[in-house]
């Protein structure tokens, strides 16, 4: 089998890549009945040469493979016909913007495999760059505080060679005794705490952290019914939440009270309550200065997230009188927000190490079998079609 792994195309740039050199040399070592092919790029994070090392064949026509490997979008007009492509299509909510580039999947018979959609029998995801989303979301956030009040300046994560480089910044971190609130306890929230432990912020638990000061900086993390409660006031389980949100109201607003920074890394669904609204803002109770939105839902569960921010201009600041966006740390009264939609780009190496490792683990030797369980139910199109799992997208595409 011949597969290929492709250059990223899409704007803005992403240096990471499906797999690494040395996950190559593990197949290639592994499965003999394997060629691997790499597209030429200017941006990826690893140098053509560490690939041609370990056997990969560097080659700008791909077409003679039936597998291909990318991380973000393919462009419209890269796409090859009748091929398996492997990548993060941003289409099965029904954004809007990607509507052409599944419609172009049909009709080029292409069969795509979504990395979102690759779940094991209990239906948890088995590959993704959570992790990393967290940690350089936290750190961002920690950034974004010291560059704030003027208490310290750490080297942006971008501009770290590895996680190992940013991790050497951490002993620059002097804050003062604030408070930070951590939603979510995923693979985004786990990815936080590295970092807060690492700064070796101490940890509170949610009622020590309404109830006491403290004269040193703490955090505490919450979980989904820290901060969401039944209308009704029945005691259910967490799993009760996630599949009937729409029956539950926020309880996050003593939180915002006592905190300084909120580093929000839990997911929404759009039928779950927000975590405040504009008119709490405003209101001078609210405590909250500094808010680090990993999730990035555009006036989703927090609403001064009114867009997505980039690697290179990362902040702006929230003016909650007015509603409105304004200049980065430029009023006192303002609310500065970190938005960054694309973390893990931000450690290009130490995020792919990741990924491409939970996908040699976990999803790539069933490639080579005729029973494909994990690869079909991640799979929107096949021969020119709609997957039975994915015809809600029907309408969609049409």
């Amino acid at each position: 089998m011949n597969i290929g792994i492709i250059h990223e195309g899409k704007v803005p740039v992403d240096h990471r890549v499906a797999l690494t050199p040395s996950h190559c040399q593990e197949i290639l070592a592994k499965y003999p009945s394997v060629n691997l092919f790499i597209e030429p790029s200017t941006v990826r994070c690893y140098a053509q040469k560490e690939y041609e090392t370990v056997g990969v064949k560097v080659q700008k026509d791909l077409s003679h493979c039936k597998v291909l490997f990318g991380v973000k979008e393919v462009p419209i007009p890269s796409l090859l016909e009748g091929k398996t492509y492997f990548f993060f299509s941003h289409t099965i909510k029904k954004q809007p913007y990607n509507k052409e580039l599944l419609q172009t999947i049909l009709a080029k018979n292409i069969n795509l495999v979504d990395y979102e959609c690759l779940t094991n029998e209990q239906g948890q995801r088995i590959v993704a760059f959570g992790r990393y989303a967290g940690i350089v979301g936290a750190y961002n956030g920690i950034l974004t505080y010291g560059k704030r009040f003027n208490l310290f300046d750490l080297k942006p994560a971008n501009k770290c060679f590895d996680m190992e480089e940013m991790w050497c910044e951490f002993a620059k971190v002097k804050l003062p005794n604030i408070k930070i609130v951590l939603t979510g306890a995923g693979r985004v929230g786990q990815g936080a705490v590295e970092v807060l432990k690492g700064m070796k912020i101490r940890k509170v638990n949610p009622q020590e952290f309404l109830e006491n000061s403290f004269d040193e900086p703490v955090y505490t993390q919450l979980d989904a019914l820290d901060y969401n409660t039944h209308k009704e006031g029945k005691e259910l389980p967490v799993s009760h939440f996630f599949e009937n949100p729409i029956e539950y109201e926020s309880s996050f607003l003593p939180y915002a009270k006592e905190a300084d920074l909120l580093i929000a890394g839990a997911f929404w669904d759009p039928k779950a309550p927000v975590l405040f609204t504009k008119e709490d803002m405003k209101q001078m109770s609210f405590k909250i200065k500094v808010i680090a939105d990993i999730t990035c839902d555009i006036e989703g569960s927090i609403p001064s997230t009114l867009k997505a921010t980039t690697i290179d201009e990362p902040h702006f600041d929230y003016n909650p009188m007015l509603e409105i966006e304004a200049l980065p740390f430029s009023e006192e009264q303002n609310i500065t927000v970190m938005s960054v939609d694309n973390l893990p780009c931000e450690l290009p190496r130490d995020a792919s190490t990741s990924f491409g490792s939970q996908l040699l683990e976990n999803v790539f030797a069933e490639l080579l079998e005729k029973e494909q369980p994990i690869v079909d139910r991640a799979m929107i199109t096949k021969n020119g079609r709609l997957t039975e799992k994915y015809q809600y997208l029907t309408d969609y595409v049409k």
